[in-house]
């Protein structure tokens, strides 16, 4: 029996069903990921996730050539291959050959994926994407917004925004930054020296974890010896500077990242980690599970904005706290070369009502800090209207209930991690 080309390569077929369904339908990448490439192995698997996250990634570039090539928009499979066609192309450079096998190869995946029609378009139109991809060339400084957006693979308005807010030399460099694939950390949590394949990084206690190394990473994170996390999450948790002994409060804490840095950071005491039901809530109760000895840990459904001193108190808690944490739902803006959906789900009304959201929250969260207690707002967001706005309106707000101490800000690619912002306020004595 003669085995096709699905049969001897899962993955580049499976990845083509989850691109067409995501321009299709626009699902979100991590729950499309999850449920459309479960089947596969884990080499597969992780190969079919890095054609889709790569189509993601620069399908703006890819389709504004397309546009030109293909008068009418095929249906969303023959799409998907043509669009991975050309993630490849981008990628995988000019070298040896590999254009025209990225070509070969995408037509005979095509042949078992589509109609005779579809595959002798994507065999006439992939051979000039190939073409017209290996010639373009980056646009100059003094380029225009839609050029810079087509190139860069952002939305227009996302570009002008950014353009207006950072300048066209920050903005470009981030617009660069977003298209390179993201580097995976770690964070080494015990005492023992991690092994010499970790790569040390500027931020102690934090490593790149090297291409190819999962084989490796499963028995560490088993055995809970690190956590997969960005270098960027220990602005937020710096600021706040746990203490041993301190009864600690998350209050937008799912997944439970930070939470689970804050445990560590203690080494002793009471981290109350309180997010919305939901499944979100599941991860959060894994990652408090994962807390030092000599932490306790406490997990609070509800809305911060919706709960009173009853809550806490049914839960044997206080009802203020010396330290609280609010790292408020937010744009993303900042995490986009790691979560690369964002830009096309991002919409331009969105910051303003995250803002709106997280000035609610910043007054319920203030409500709980004990007087003399620290106040820490973050967000992955590198957007001033989610961030230093946000501030300045909680203060107004506060009247002198509040001080601002100081604040941290990572703007990638200057800070070499993903975007966030933190600040550090302290409630005044009465």
């Amino acid at each position: 029996m003669t085995e096709t080309a699905s049969e001897t390569e899962p993955a580049w077929p499976a990845a083509a069903q989850a691109v067409a369904r995501w321009l299709e339908h626009g699902e979100r990448l991590d729950t499309l990921l999850e449920t459309r490439l479960r089947g596969l192995t884990g080499t597969e698997r992780g190969r079919a996730q890095q054609l889709v996250l790569g189509v993601a990634r620069h399908l703006g570039r890819i389709e504004a050539v397309l546009r030109r090539l293909v008068p009418r928009q095929p249906r969303p499979l023959a799409r998907a291959v043509l669009v991975m066609a050309g993630a490849e192309l981008i990628t995988a450079g000019d070298g040896g050959g590999r254009p025209a096998k990225i070509v070969h190869h995408a037509v005979g995946q095509a042949k078992f994926l589509l109609s005779p029609s579809e595959v002798k378009l994507v065999n006439a139109v992939a051979r000039k994407l190939a073409g017209v991809l290996a010639a373009q060339i980056e646009p100059s400084d003094r380029a225009n917004t839609t050029e810079w957006a087509e190139f860069f693979s952002h939305p227009a308005w996302l570009v002008e925004r950014w353009r207006g807010q950072f300048g066209d030399a920050a903005a470009r460099a981030l617009l660069a930054w977003n298209q390179t694939p993201g580097v995976m950390h770690a964070r080494w949590r015990v005492a023992e020296a991690p092994p010499e394949w970790l790569r040390p990084t500027d931020w102690p206690g934090f490593f790149e974890v090297p291409a190819g190394r999962w084989v490796g990473l499963e028995p560490l994170l088993a055995a809970e010896k690190l956590y997969l996390q960005d270098p960027s999450t220990r602005l937020a948790v710096g600021l706040l500077a746990p203490r041993p002994g301190e009864t600690v409060l998350d209050v937008c804490a799912a997944p439970g990242g930070k939470s689970l840095l804050i445990a560590d950071a203690m080494q002793g005491g009471r981290v109350v980690a309180m997010d919305l039901p939901g499944a979100r809530l599941a991860r959060l109760r894994e990652n408090l599970a994962r807390a030092p000895a000599g932490v306790k840990t406490v997990l609070v459904e509800g809305d911060v904005r919706r709960l009173n001193a009853d809550s806490f108190r049914a839960q044997g808690l206080p009802e203020k706290f010396s330290a609280v944490l609010l790292d408020a739902p937010c744009s993303n803006s900042g995490v986009i070369r790691h979560r690369v959906d964002v830009k096309w789900r991002l919409q331009p009304g969105d910051f303003a009502r995250h803002a709106r959201q997280q000035q609610e929250l910043f007054v319920a969260a203030a409500w709980l800090v004990a007087a003399g207690g620290r106040l820490v707002y973050s967000t992955c967001s590198l957007d001033p209207e989610e961030n230093e706005r946000v501030v300045a309106a909680f203060l107004a707000v506060a009247r002198d209930e509040f001080t601002l101490e100081t604040q941290m800000l990572s703007r990638p690619p200057e800070s070499g991690c993903d975007g966030a912002a933190a600040f550090l306020l302290t409630k005044n004595h009465a």
